[in-house]
C-alpha cells in the first residue's frame, strides 16, 4: 500500500484495511483510462497523460469538464472491477447478490449469481471518494468532484440488466431463473462520453449555510445526479502548457477530409 503513488493518507488506510481489494482496484483504473482514451481518440485531449493509478492522483486539468469524466469513469471502473471480483469469487468479504431472492412480477425464478453491485459501489465510495471529504467539503472542487464520482457510480446502476436462463424439457422454458449483471463498461464508457458533451457549466453559491454548485447561467437545464458538472472552461489543448497539464497536440493522425472532430482543423488545430 505504501508503495501505491498519488494516494491519500485515508486511501493507503483503506488499502491496508482490505488490501485483497487492490488488484481489482487496479483493474478498474486501468479500465477507466482505457475507456477514456477509446472516447476521446480522435479529440486533441486524448487522456494520454494518464496511467493506472495515478488517475486518482492530481488531475493536472482541474475543475473542467475534462477532469468530470475522469472522476465519473475512474469511480464508475473501479465500482465495476470490484464488483466482477465479488461475483468471481476473488475476494473474502463478498459474493455473489444473495438479497435478491424470490419470484419477480414477469413470474421467473430469481436465482443464479447477481453482481454485487451495491458492495462495488459502497467499495468505491470509501476509496475513490476520499481525497474529496479529506479536503473540506466547502470546497467548489470537491463539491464538483463528489458529484461526478456519483453520477459515474449512477451510469453502472442504472443499467443493470436481467439475464435469464431457462429450464424444463429439452429448454421448454417453464422454469426461468433470472440474475442481475452490470453492463458492459463500454456501454458505460458511451454514457459518461454523452453526458460530457451534456454536461453543465456551475458555480458556488451559498444557500442558508450550505455551499451548492448551481448552473452558472438561468438559461441551463438544471443538473440532476445522473450528470456532469464542471466548474472551469477547457484550455483548448492546442499548445503545450505543462503547468496546466495541456501537453499540446503533436504525433496525432488527422482526417484531412473531415469536417468533424477527427478533422486536421478541428483535432490539430489548422495544422
Amino acid at each position: 500500500c505504501e508503495g501505491l503513488t498519488g494516494l491519500v493518507e485515508e486511501q493507503v488506510r483503506v488499502c491496508r484495511r482490505q488490501v485483497e481489494a487492490m488488484d481489482a482496484v487496479k483493474r478498474g483504473a486501468e479500465l477507466a483510462i482505457e475507456e477514456c482514451q477509446h472516447q476521446f481518440h480522435s479529440r486533441r485531449w486524448n487522456c494520454s497523460t494518464l496511467q493506472g493509478l495515478q488517475v486518482f492522483g492530481k488531475v493536472t486539468i482541474q475543475g473542467t469538464r475534462e477532469s468530470a469524466f475522469i472522476h465519473a469513469i475512474s469511480a464508475a471502473g473501479i465500482a465495476f472491477a470490484v464488483t466482477r471480483a465479488c461475483s468471481r469469487g476473488e475476494l473474502e468479504k463478498c459474493g455473489c447478490d444473495r438479497k435478491i431472492r424470490g419470484v419477480s412480477p414477469e413470474g421467473f425464478q430469481w436465482s443464479g449469481c447477481s453482481d454485487n453491485l451495491s458492495y462495488g459501489i459502497a467499495f468505491s465510495q470509501a476509496f475513490v471518494d476520499n481525497p474529496e471529504r479529506s479536503r473540506s467539503v466547502s470546497s467548489s472542487r470537491a463539491l464538483m468532484n463528489l458529484h461526478n464520482n456519483e453520477a459515474g457510480r449512477k451510469a453502472l446502476l442504472t443499467h443493470m440488466k436481467v439475464e435469464c436462463k431457462c429450464h424444463g424439457v429439452s429448454g421448454s422454458c417453464e422454469v426461468r431463473t433470472c440474475w442481475k449483471v452490470m453492463p458492459p463498461f463500454r456501454k458505460v464508457g458511451n454514457i459518461l462520453k454523452e453526458k460530457f458533451e451534456g454536461a453543465t457549466e456551475v458555480h458556488p453559491k451559498r444557500v442558508g449555510s450550505r455551499k451548492l454548485l448551481v448552473p452558472k447561467s438561468s438559461r441551463f437545464k438544471p443538473y440532476t445526479a445522473h450528470d456532469l458538472v464542471y466548474l472551469l472552461a477547457s484550455p483548448d489543448f492546442c499548445d503545450r502548457d505543462p503547468r496546466r497539464g495541456v501537453f499540446g497536440t503533436s504525433g496525432r493522425q488527422c482526417n484531412r477530409t473531415s469536417p468533424a472532430m477527427d478533422g486536421c482543423e478541428l483535432l490539430c488545430c489548422g495544422r
